[in-house]
């Protein structure tokens, strides 16, 4: 959301945190312990946490959106118990480490994948409905729009991107369409893709835009999405403390696919061959699952239709 834009600070407070109560519920075992957002946004998850610590606990926010970053001078202007950082929750370790925090950490909350400010704002380049720049960074101030790339990558690469992060079935037709139309004019808003898209796709699905699934792609691929929950796995493991949690809340299966089996390896522990006389102890089991996936209630997706595929898993860290 660009300054200037803003007619009542109040609407900015409006974006529903997913899962809200669930997942913040689970997370802070400790009033006074440190706590880190990994997805700030506009906020919601970390006041959640703030309200359930006393004056000693305090709260690191991490957010790759200047949007976002703005926004929480404005919102928790007197609030010393947070810290707000402008990075990728996939930089971690580093900011823990800067702190000199590393396994001092009682929490860690991540809600994965693009805010309803970032969908909803035409100018971020998100939507496949209103029209605006094929941007798509959630980092406006580096790297490669989605402009940028989509105009000049292969046929070939595009379809890869669109199959394994779309898991779109009509991929190759797609891309050929995209590149035969950048050949003649390059993209440069959302509505010129989202067109070609749907006219390239053959069979669209019921109550489901035909340009969902690229421009899912897209998105996943511009802002290395999946590589960067894989990396903030492993790193939020150094950086809690015995008894520290992470809690979070994936909305597609790609992403919940990671957390999954990122849980269940740390639950199980070492791979052994079968047969080996090993005792429980030595498995190097690193994690313990807080409970089953939770998905919305039918009362949180009636409000607010994005929760509808929102998955959270809690683990605790136990080694």
């Amino acid at each position: 959301m660009k300054e200037g834009s803003i007619q009542d600070t109040e609407n900015l407070y409006q974006h529903k945190s997913v899962l809200l109560n669930e997942s913040v519920d689970a997370l802070v075992t400790d009033p006074s312990g440190l706590y880190v957002d990994g997805t700030f946004g506009r906020g919601g998850h970390s006041a959640a946490i703030l309200e359930k610590l006393d004056v000693n606990g305090q709260v690191i926010a991490i957010d790759k959106d200047v949007d976002a970053i703005s926004f929480s001078k404005k919102r928790f202007v007197d609030e010393n118990r947070l810290t707000v950082v402008h990075g990728s929750f996939a930089e971690l370790s580093r900011i823990i480490d800067e702190r000199q925090a590393k396994g001092k950490v009682s929490g860690v909350l991540l809600d994965l994948g693009v805010s309803s400010p970032q969908l909803d704002d035409a100018e971020r380049g998100f939507s496949f409905i209103n029209e605006g720049p094929l941007d798509m960074r959630m980092d406006t101030s580096r790297g490669e729009t989605a402009a940028q790339w989509i105009n000049k990558v292969s046929a070939e690469e595009m379809a890869d991107v669109f199959k394994r992060f779309g898991e779109e079935r009509f991929a190759k037709r797609i891309a050929r369409a995209v590149v035969e139309q950048r050949e003649k004019t390059p993209f440069e808003t959302t509505t010129q893709l989202a067109k070609v898209i749907a006219e390239a796709n053959p069979k669209w699905e019921r109550n489901k835009n035909p340009a969902t699934r690229c421009f899912q792609a897209i998105r996943i691929h511009i802002n290395r999405e999946l590589e960067d929950i894989s990396d903030v796995l492993e790193q939020i493991l150094d950086v809690l403390a015995l008894g520290g949690r992470m809690s979070v809340i994936s909305f597609h299966s790609l992403e919940d696919r990671l957390v999954k089996q990122f849980i269940r390896k740390h639950v199980k522990g070492d791979e052994m061959p079968r047969g080996l006389p090993i005792k429980e102890s030595q498995l190097n089991k690193r994690l313990k699952s807080i409970g089953k996936a939770i998905k919305a209630s039918a009362d949180e997706v009636e409000v607010n239709v994005r929760a509808r595929s929102a998955v959270l898993r809690v683990a605790e860290k136990i080694k």
